[in-house]
């Protein structure tokens, strides 16, 4: 069991002398500094008699007492115990931490897109708070709710937001509280009594086979830049429809070594941390685009040159979604974001070329509801390929397959 002792150390340089609790514990010794100092005045052959500081450090040494006998600390070394005497009651920044959760997402974890979520998550909270310094003290359920419940507007955010600030509340509960030690520096479990709204079920996204055949063939507007947004634009949402909805972040991040004969041979950049199968798929390179392949041919160990004109994948995406606003306006279309084609290809796959849900999920390479069945079957990935040509055939007609 530690034993405390108030005393003094080394005189400062204004001749006062600080007051420590001295602490003993498994025959190893340490010290806690307090607020208080003394003259010399006030000690009697090292002592301290000042009857005041004695009072107050007394009432510390006995909160002391109180705070290890409600642990198991037998064991402990003494900076144990002296980190756990002076931080126990200690406020901790949940903004700060939520900053550091998000950083190391996107450093160590190599999770960039998911790590943005979360940073959109915790300014949401902050701004509510009206503070760029939320403690986790603020955090109650009422507050919480009261969060959340601003967010009902929102379509999508009324659920992320939530759900991430979650996960970063639930890690700092792991790393500050040692429940075996009875060591709780955060107090309050706020989503225990919570339950985090659904979010809004997405409005159909897939344009007409019509609309689809309008794009393709529209006219890119005249730009006096050497480098047309727009035309890449266009360009970029013909790869991604004619590689069964290819996502442009692995459109992007296509290396050289992907490319095996006609084939693109990837894992999918959102999911593949998640799955066991590391979201692998395999899928022939149209025809059609292959010109446009000779065209963004890339000098480096990437496939496409994009990361030579965009520092990464999500800007490429805002970029590629810019451009195709006048380029829609210029013939008239209506307004089209890059996702769009994803949904069309899969909308067509099933409408008009008669394949099941499930098989539209394996070519966009969606998790499927069948691990365990998966882990007996070797894939067969030439399906998608051929699915893929029947979709590219309902809009650009069968001339495009020679």
């Amino acid at each position: 069991m530690a034993t405390f002792k108030t005393c003094i150390r080394v005189q400062r340089n204004d001749e006062l002398f600080p007051v420590y609790i001295r602490i003993t514990h498994n025959r190893k010794i340490g010290y806690i500094k307090t607020d208080k100092a003394v003259d010399k005045s006030k000690l009697r052959k090292n002592e301290i008699k000042d009857l005041e500081i004695l009072s107050y450090c007394s009432n510390l040494i006995k909160g002391y007492n109180d705070r290890l006998n409600a642990v198991e600390a037998s064991n402990w070394d003494i900076h144990e115990v002296i980190s756990y005497l002076q931080n126990i009651d200690e406020d901790i920044s949940f903004s700060q931490y939520a900053r550091r959760y998000a950083f190391e997402m996107a450093t160590v974890r190599k999770m960039v897109r998911n790590a943005k979520n979360y940073k959109w998550a915790y300014q949401s909270l902050e701004k509510f708070a009206k503070s760029s310094n939320v403690m986790f003290s603020k955090l109650t359920t009422k507050f919480i709710q009261d969060w959340i419940n601003s967010l009902s507007a929102s379509s999508r955010a009324k659920e992320m937001y939530p759900t991430c600030i979650r996960m970063i509340y639930n890690a700092a509960l792991e790393e500050y509280n040692d429940y075996d030690k009875n060591i709780i520096r955060i107090k309050l479990q706020p989503f225990r009594k919570i339950e985090i709204p659904k979010a809004d079920v997405p409005e159909k996204r897939a344009l007409e086979i019509s609309v689809l055949q309008s794009f393709f063939h529209g006219v890119v507007p005249e730009t006096k830049l050497k480098a047309s947004l727009p035309e890449l634009s266009k360009d970029v949402a013909e790869m991604v429809f004619c590689l069964a909805g290819m996502n442009t972040a692995d459109l992007y991040e296509l290396r050289k070594e992907n490319l095996k004969g006609d084939r693109l041979c990837y894992c999918r950049q959102k999911t593949k941390k998640f799955r066991r199968d590391g979201a692998y798929l395999e899928i022939k390179i149209p025809v059609r685009l292959l010109p446009l392949f000779e065209k963004y041919k890339s000098e480096n160990e990437y496939l496409l040159n994009f990361n030579e004109r965009y520092q990464d994948s999500n800007c490429f995406n805002i970029n590629v979604n810019c451009g195709l606003k006048p380029y829609c306006k210029h013939n008239g279309l209506p307004d089209i974001c890059i996702y769009n084609f994803r949904h069309s290809w899969a909308t067509i796959a099933q409408n008009n070329c008669g394949a099941s849900t499930a098989e539209v999920g394996f070519a966009l390479n969606h998790s499927s509801a069948h691990r365990v069945t998966e882990g007996y079957i070797k894939k067969d990935y030439s399906p998608i390929s051929v699915l893929n040509e029947k979709v590219i055939t309902c809009v650009f007609g069968s001339e495009e397959l020679k």
